[in-house]
């Protein structure tokens, strides 16, 4: 397979094991119980972005806001879901976001989806970047690009999504090479339609391509009627078991 064809990354890891990125729950009056389960002691878990209402929505939320400080008293990092719109939102309309997440939810970080890849887009995101890091001190900060960026965009954040897709094309996927330059916990994959007998293959893929954060998922989202991410997957147990024992170092 082409992802066991390439080289160990060259820069030495920090010692940061494989975890969950949970790309964002539905709202907690509709998942109460896959939010809580998200507070279990011993459940793997690197962050957990909040999306209100793609984005952090037009008033402060409760209930949101109940759940967030619950993951934050577990110990777990809270992102909020900004939209970059692959850079058609303006700088203004990013920052005003992540202020409202930070006043209303008190957040640790962002996730800035939909985030460009290419080189034009590397200054507007740079600035964007730097200016979430001014706001709110220590700022975890993604770039969820679903794909390969330009690498420069390793310069300005704690972590890249570098593969966002369906397990069909994962499971053939390949790293870029720049990537080896960097240590796995800079790196997150999120994969939909991953079959349960398949979990032990896609963990294998995610630690020879160096991904460190990750989020697999037996749903699909076919035809739009639900975002695959929403629920928490059918084997979440048994994956929880995988990552917690150290299956898939």
């Amino acid at each position: 397979m082409p992802h066991l064809t390439r080289v160990e990354p060259a820069t030495a890891s920090t010692g940061v094991r494989t975890g969950f990125g949970v790309p964002g729950l539905a709202h907690p009056l509709v998942a109460p119980t896959e939010w809580r389960e998200l507070t279990r002691p011993g459940t793997p878990l690197h962050w957990v972005v909040l999306n209100v209402a793609d984005g952090p929505g037009v008033r402060p939320d409760p209930h949101c806001l109940e759940a967030a400080g619950r993951l934050r008293d577990a110990g777990v990092r809270v992102l909020g879901h900004v939209d970059a719109a692959y850079g058609r939102r303006g700088f203004g309309e990013v920052v005003s976001d992540a202020h409202r997440f930070l006043d209303w939810y008190r957040v640790d970080g962002f996730l800035l989806d939909r985030c460009p890849a290419d080189r034009a887009g590397l200054p507007g995101v740079r600035r964007a970047v730097t200016t979430l890091r001014v706001i709110r001190d220590d700022a975890h900060v993604v770039l969820g690009h679903g794909t390969h960026p330009h690498p420069g965009y390793a310069e300005s954040a704690d972590q890249l999504v570098t593969f966002s897709g369906v397990w069909s094309d994962y499971r053939w996927s390949q790293a870029a090479e720049w990537t080896a330059d960097h240590p796995p916990e800079r790196f997150c994959h999120f994969v939909r339609a991953v079959p349960g007998p398949h979990l032990e293959e896609a963990l294998r893929i995610a630690r020879w391509q160096g991904a460190a954060t990750i989020y697999f998922t037996d749903h699909t989202g076919r035809g739009g009627r639900t975002d695959p991410w929403e629920p928490l997957p059918g084997y979440w147990d048994d994956i929880v078991s995988r990552i917690g024992t150290g299956v898939s170092e």
